[in-house]
């Protein structure tokens, strides 16, 4: 990739190196993965199905929904299949310029989606906290409208990536220490000052994760006094409502918060821990988010019996 003995040199791809210390298990270790990715792409595509089929579920809380499966498709489909390709078949180069499309797409996904959570989250209050006003508040033109500010928003916090990083001159080893392109490792390999990229790195975790993390957890507040005043039956209906976004907004930021927290403070590159949490963070969400809506959401979970009723009659 570099000439080693120059101080500056430009990338032209990198080396994914996999799962550090078990090249070994990698080949057996992909079947197991495989079959999770499958599992997560027909379970959200079940989700966006059912809701698109079923009128009555043509709602705003399904249709943000829709929107966090076909983000999680999104999401799984920009690593797994580069990863499978590299377990299955040693496939571990990487172009700089698909490195740099990887990374933007992982990034750029990961903010549309943790927008699309703070909606739901907002659905949530209004739909518990203002119920005689949700209707008017959050119609079908206002939800279109919000998925494409998400969209909109988790591009343009990722705009600056690329430039950040083909300003990098890059002179030491090409090997990244995970199965896909993070802005977090990519930048490690860079021989000069890359505090810039930090405080990017910085500004865009506390404006998007950082900032929606807080609004969600202000809005479950207000959620919460507002149900203690209800009665017994009220409140149950109503925590009802919420187990499953809870649930969905765990596992999204808690694997990405711990991602992170290992990034900044972990110094060795060679460390295991890193690139197994990396893995959750992109392949456990999209698996569980449609087991936790179709087992805990009474209408999905009916529709999807229905479903599976009718295929093995067939």
């Amino acid at each position: 990739m570099v000439d080693t003995n120059s101080s500056e040199s430009s990338a032209t791809y990198f080396i994914l190196i996999g799962l550090p210390g078990l090249e070994e298990a990698q080949f057996w270790l992909a079947f197991p993965l495989c079959s999770l990715y499958l599992i997560a792409v027909l379970g959200n595509l079940t989700i966006i199905y059912i809701v698109r089929t079923e009128h009555r579920l043509h709602e705003p809380m399904y249709i943000f929904l829709c929107m966090l499966s076909g983000l999680d498709i999104l999401i799984s489909t920009s690593s797994m299949p580069k990863m499978m390709a590299i377990f299955w078949f040693n496939s571990t180069t990487i172009q700089f310029d698909a490195c740099l499309v990887q990374m933007f797409a992982i990034h750029s996904l990961s903010g549309m989606e943790s927008t699309v959570l703070l909606a739901m989250a907002f659905d949530r209050y209004v739909a518990i906290c203002h119920p005689l006003r949700h209707a008017t508040v959050l119609t079908l033109p206002r939800v279109a409208k919000i998925g494409m500010a998400a969209v909109v928003r988790g591009a343009a916090l990722m705009a600056p990536l690329p430039v950040f990083i083909k300003r990098l001159p890059f002179c030491r080893s090409n090997i990244l220490s995970h199965s896909y392109c993070l802005h977090q490792d990519v930048m490690k390999l860079a021989c000069a000052d890359i505090r810039v990229n930090v405080i990017y790195g910085l500004i865009v975790i506390i404006s998007a994760i950082g900032l929606d993390s807080l609004l969600i957890s202000f809005s479950y507040l207000l959620i919460l006094k507002t149900v203690l005043g209800l009665t017994r039956e009220a409140q149950a209906k109503a925590f009802s409502t919420c187990v499953s976004h809870v649930c969905a907004v765990f596992i999204f930021y808690v694997p990405f918060i711990g991602l992170s927290m290992v990034h900044r403070f972990s110094k060795r590159r060679d460390s295991l821990l890193p690139v197994i949490m990396a893995n959750i963070y992109l392949l456990i969400p999209p698996v569980l988010n449609p087991i936790v809506y179709g087992v805990k959401t009474k209408e999905i979970r009916q529709r999807i019996l229905r479903l599976f009723l009718t295929t093995t009659h067939t």
